[in-house]
């Protein structure tokens, strides 16, 4: 084998690092955000992906500086810059000169709008969540066996309250099996398990290592558990559908145990300072009572005659309650008297004859102006008849008159002229019509003419 074509690891990464950046001087690349990272150097790197790839990223902080506003994991951008092989670990990146916001990406897009519909279904209302115990006796974990998460859990849980009976529900915590190996597993704690909290417990991750906890049927089965259920999953920056399901929203797993698990020893001093408390302020309340008994024996022996002087005091203490008793009653006597005026007054039976009695007079008004518009309108219509009777041709021809037209025609025939001997004329009369025909013509002479 010939050593000449043997390449060294540093020697095939420099000649692709060449290769690399020096086709990809400069590309512009479009995806959604993922695993954004923000160290104490003030740089950022995250992941641009799309359905089938993704890409790691670095955006040094000179370059951060001219961001329109902060990134987020789910954004969609496009990233402006340069391809770059980092030699130590053999991977490539695209380091981002600028970065222009494109949208939310398709995750994002989902998440949002799943939030907003079981939103608008009141699945996260406040009133809906359930009161968590103050000191729960069984606590049920829903997580991964494996998961460091579970461990932290346990670890804060048992020191701060050694005698806690903590059980586990293996499920897996990501991947498409995740959602509903978590619902039947609270379907089955409903069913077989006493437990006081149920706790999704899950440590960080990526958008897609989450997204197991943003199923739309995993948020209604956590409705839909007999007991309080705590959502422990990812980081304080992570917010999931689980989330806000759930009856309470831990930032993280460890979060999760100190919220739900209080001190043994807190509560053991607590006891102790109440049981101080009490026992001085009984010891203090005993105390006052037997020197008012005391002080109530000393006058009781001292009165000359102390139950002559009780019983004026009751007679006298009668006398005034009897007053005060009778103005009272008579007082109340006054104001019922005056509310029994106003229901008479505000009587419905008597507002509704009166309103009986005004529809009846509308009713005689409204008929006696229709009679009295219908008899106008008849004595119109007679006087119209009259007036058409009069001027109607009817009327005319009934006087011997008749009208003369051509056979078949429509045009009245006004002038001998407008006819010819030998024309068939056709003669309207006031019963009937005559067929004629014209032998001469007569002609007459015009009143009009000189």
């Amino acid at each position: 084998m010939d050593d000449s074509l043997v390449l060294s690891v540093s020697a095939l990464t420099r000649n692709l690092k060449s290769l690399v950046e020096g086709r990809f001087a400069f590309v512009r690349v479009a995806g959604e955000i993922s695993n954004l990272s923000r160290p104490a150097s003030g740089h950022l790197y995250f992941t641009l992906k799309d359905e089938q790839a993704q890409l790691k990223v670095v955006l040094f902080r000179m370059q951060r500086r001219y961001l329109a506003h902060d990134l987020q994991n789910g954004q969609e951008v496009l990233c402006a810059g340069r391809l770059s092989v980092y030699e130590p670990r053999g991977d490539y990146q695209l380091i981002a000169d600028t970065v222009s916001f494109r949208g939310a990406g398709n995750l994002a897009q989902a998440f949002q709008t799943l939030k907003a519909r079981l939103a608008a279904e009141g699945l996260f209302d406040a009133a809906v969540k359930r009161p968590l115990p103050f000191l729960p006796r069984h606590i049920t974990l829903v997580t991964s066996p494996e998961g460091a998460a579970l461990h932290d859990f346990i670890r804060i849980a048992r020191r701060r309250f050694p005698g806690l009976h903590i059980a586990v529900y293996p499920v897996p915590v990501q991947g498409e099996q995740a959602a509903p190996a978590m619902i039947t597993a609270l379907t089955r704690i409903r069913r077989q398990i006493q437990t006081d909290v149920i706790v999704l417990c899950r440590g960080g991750g990526s958008t897609e290592d989450l997204w197991a906890f943003n199923d739309e049927a995993l948020a209604r089965a956590i409705r839909e558990a007999a007991v309080p259920v705590v959502s422990a999953v990812g980081h304080e920056i992570d917010f999931t559908i689980a989330d806000f399901a759930a009856d309470l929203r831990a930032p993280t797993p460890s979060a999760a145990a100190e919220l739900l698990v209080p001190e043994q020893a807190a509560l053991v001093k607590a006891v102790a300072l109440h049981h101080s408390r009490l026992l001085r302020l009984m010891t203090q309340r005993l105390d006052a009572w037997e020197a008012r008994l005391r002080l109530f024996r000393q006058r009781l022996f001292t009165m000359p005659h102390p139950v002559e002087r009780l019983q004026l005091e009751v007679a006298r203490l009668k006398a005034r309650m009897e007053r005060s008793l009778g103005r009272l009653l008579a007082e109340h006597d006054h104001r019922l008297r005056e509310v029994v005026q106003r229901l008479q007054r505000c009587d419905p039976r008597l507002a509704l004859a009166r309103q009986e009695q005004r529809l009846r007079l509308a009713h005689n008004r409204l008929w006696a102006a229709g009679r009295k518009t219908l008899v106008d309108k008849e004595q119109r219509l007679g006087r119209a008849a009259a007036v058409l009777q009069a001027v109607s041709p009817l009327a005319t021809l009934s006087r011997g008159y008749a009208i003369a037209r051509r056979l078949g025609g429509q045009r009245i025939i006004r002038s001998a002229r407008e006819t010819q001997p030998g024309d068939t004329l056709e003669l309207l009369l006031a019963h009937g019509a005559l067929q004629c025909r014209v032998e001469a013509l007569r002609p007459v002479r015009d009143p009009g003419a000189a």
